[in-house]
């Protein structure tokens, strides 16, 4: 069996009072972030152990962090690094600009039908949100949430999960035409196959409307 992961996108609705405590725990992480992040371009380590050791008594006394929520930063500032090493090969440090939280699924998070439930600076908060498409993924016997993020995006706010499940492995017999597939602005998508076939969807529209509410 291979494993494949979706990201789902779920929008939460949230009270004026929470909407302030939110965007507070979302500042207040990222300030965090940053604050890891300074120390690990230093030092250059990358073992969550070592960073707990120096600056977990740091981040619950100056930022207020929940113990879970500074293990969470930990692994959002060394996911970070590994990922601009990879690919850059040099060592630069990451900046935590706009707010966000990255949440460890039954730790900082946990998700039913019908509530979202998440650790904040003072402590958990249950939230609706709108369900629509997320039904299916509730069965966990097929289903694994990760580590979602948070996000405010034009004052709404989306929690994004990766969703894991098992799907069985190709059979290379079986397959008569492959297509690739880009996506773009000018259009939408782009496809070409393994028969020389072509097929564009064009973007202007959308393109258009997007520039109008721009």
């Amino acid at each position: 069996m291979e494993q494949m992961t979706v990201t789902a996108k779920i929008q939460i609705s949230v009270s004026a009072d929470n909407k302030v405590l939110l965007d507070k725990t979302m500042s207040v992480y990222s300030d965090a972030c940053n604050y890891v992040s300074e120390y690990v371009f230093r030092t250059h380590d990358l073992k969550q152990f070592s960073l707990n050791k120096v600056l977990y008594s740091t981040l619950r006394k100056k930022f207020g962090l929940k113990s879970q929520m500074a293990q969470s930063a930990f692994k959002t500032v060394i996911a970070r690094y590994k990922t601009i090493l990879e690919n850059q090969k040099e060592w630069i440090q990451p900046s935590f600009k706009k707010p966000q939280y990255d949440l460890v699924w039954n730790r900082d998070y946990s998700l039913t039908q019908n509530c979202f439930s998440v650790n904040t600076l003072n402590g958990r908060v249950k939230l609706p949100y709108f369900a629509e498409g997320m039904s299916k993924y509730f069965d966990h016997d097929i289903y694994k949430f990760g580590t979602a993020k948070l996000v405010n995006k034009s004052g709404k706010y989306f929690l994004h999960i990766p969703v894991t499940y098992d799907i069985e492995e190709s059979n290379i017999s079986d397959i008569c035409n492959v297509v690739g597939i880009d996506r773009g602005i000018n259009f939408v998508v782009a496809t070409y196959d393994s028969k020389h076939k072509s097929n564009f969807v064009s973007g202007k529209s959308i393109k258009q409307k997007r520039a109008h509410y721009s």
